[in-house]
C-alpha cells in the first residue's frame, strides 16, 4: 500500500520546472492526487467537527487610539496595550505593556484588528501572542471573533506552539479602558 502510494506521487508531480506551455496539466494532475488518496480512506471514516477548549481569558488594558490616516483601505488606528493580566488553566500571568493593536475601519463598517503583544507567566516565560480580530455589527449584535497565533519558548510551554487558537473579545468600557478576550483551542 505504502509503495502504491509513493508512486502516485512520484507520477503526479515533477521534480523538474513544468514548462510553460503544460502549466495547466498540474492542478489535473493534483485533482486526480487527492482522488486517489481519499478513496484509500478506510470505509467508514468520517471526519469529527472540532470542538473548543478553553485556554485562557485575558484583560487587555489600552491607552486612547492614534489616528494614523486614511489609506487605500480604509481608516488607520494604533491602539496601545499598557498591560493586564491572564488566567487559564494551568497557565496565568501579566500582559506586558509595549504591544499594540493596529486597527483598519473599512468602508464597510468592519474593524479588523492585528494585536501583536507579549504575556508573562508566572514563572517568568514570556509567550508573544498575534491577536487578528474582525469586528462589526451583525443583525443587531456585535461580532468579535478572532484567530490567534502563540508563540512560545522551548519548555513547559511549549505546547501552546502546536494548536490553532480562536478567541472573542468583549470591550470592558466604560468601567475599565481594557478588552477582555476569551482563548480556545481547536480540537
Amino acid at each position: 500500500m505504502g509503495e502504491l502510494i509513493w508512486l502516485i506521487l512520484l507520477t503526479s508531480f515533477s521534480v523538474k520546472p513544468i514548462p510553460l506551455q503544460t502549466q495547466k496539466d498540474v492542478p489535473m494532475r493534483r485533482t486526480a492526487l487527492l482522488l486517489t488518496l481519499t478513496c484509500m480512506l478506510p470505509a467508514g471514516w468520517t471526519e469529527a467537527a472540532p470542538a473548543l477548549e478553553p485556554v485562557y481569558e485575558a484583560t487587555i488594558d489600552i491607552a486612547p487610539g492614534q489616528a494614523l490616516g486614511k489609506g487605500p483601505l480604509g481608516e488607520r488606528f494604533k491602539v496601545p496595550i499598557t498591560g493586564g493580566e491572564f488566567h487559564g488553566p494551568g497557565l496565568q500571568g501579566k500582559v506586558l505593556a509595549g504591544g499594540a493593536d493596529r486597527q483598519l475601519l473599512r468602508a464597510d463598517g468592519v474593524k479588523q484588528l492585528d494585536a501583536l503583544y507579549d504575556m508573562q507567566t508566572e514563572d517568568g516565560t514570556v509567550l508573544t501572542v498575534r491577536n487578528q480580530v474582525l469586528v462589526h455589527g451583525s443583525d443587531g449584535g456585535r461580532y468579535a471573533f478572532s484567530t490567534l497565533t502563540i508563540q512560545a519558548p522551548e519548555g513547559p510551554y511549549a505546547w501552546l506552539n502546536k494548536a490553532v487558537y480562536v478567541g472573542s473579545l468583549t470591550s470592558l468600557k466604560p468601567q475599565r479602558e481594557a478588552v477582555l478576550v476569551k482563548v480556545y483551542r481547536v480540537q
